[in-house]
């Protein structure tokens, strides 16, 4: 058993908690069983290592019996450096590192996507994993997520997925302008969400065929120009008091 943060091999996981170490590693860490098996499942990411402590050993055996089946390094670690590996108040004590995917934008339109999620320098990573995760149970075919967005491998964007992170594509670090070329180019409607476009409620002729829908910044919305290059400007209606809503609702609520 691992009982020291300082093991090498702790030590090295524990980096990947730091957005620089994560970009150069091109590896992240997933805390928690569910999530965990969740990227063990999926036939797109690649699980390096996982570290268990001998509760959840006991607990989670088909986690483990999975892990076995994939030949993946198991080390059993002790509830301190579970809690090392992890950035939660309440450590699950499971925690896998995992290779970050590279999905690109010609895959995705290779697949013909009916709906594709275009995040526009969403900042909030709670946001960005919950739209992820409305995203996947919307049956959209990819997440896109332009520059100066949050990173959705950081452990906050992880855990509000709620493993959805390893059921779709997620592309990053694109720019703008060029994903709404792309994604016109590739047959989708370009849809902007603004607070003075048409109604939603009108929008149904629209999302009869396949369409991208582009959702900005929870402080300041779209630009002008990225709005302006849409096909259609989309408002939800606000029949309250409220002046707006937040980022991951307005998304639930359009897709």
């Amino acid at each position: 058993m691992i009982t020291s943060p300082h093991n090498t091999r702790v030590a090295a996981a524990r980096k990947l908690l730091q957005r620089k170490e994560r970009l150069a590693a091109r590896a992240f860490l997933v805390e928690g069983p569910h999530a965990v098996g969740a990227a063990l499942r999926s036939p797109d990411h690649q699980v390096l290592e996982l570290f268990v402590t001998a509760d959840a050993a006991t607990r989670d055996v088909e986690l483990l019996r999975l892990a076995a089946t994939r030949g993946l390094p198991v080390a059993l670690v002790s509830d301190r450096v579970a809690a090392a590996l992890g950035d939660t108040r309440q450590p699950q004590g499971v925690v896998a590192v995992v290779a970050v995917p590279t999905p690109d934008l010609p895959a995705v339109l290779s697949r013909r996507p009916a709906l594709v999620v275009v995040l526009v320098e969403a900042g909030d990573p709670g946001n960005v994993g919950t739209v992820i995760r409305t995203a996947d149970a919307a049956g959209a075919d990819a997440v896109v997520l332009t520059r100066g967005s949050a990173d959705p491998y950081g452990g906050k964007c992880v855990r509000a997925s709620a493993g959805s992170l390893f059921h779709l594509p997620v592309v990053t670090g694109v720019d703008v302008q060029d994903t709404i070329a792309a994604l016109r180019a590739g047959g989708l409607g370009i849809l902007a969400t603004t607070l003075d476009g048409a109604d939603l409620h009108e929008m149904d002729a629209a999302l009869t065929t396949p369409v991208a829908w582009l959702f900005g910044n929870e402080a300041h919305g779209l630009a002008p120009e990225t709005s302006a290059a849409a096909d259609r400007q989309v408002r939800v209606p606000i029949h309250g008091q409220a002046e707006s809503l937040n980022l991951s609702a307005a998304a639930a609520v359009c897709l």
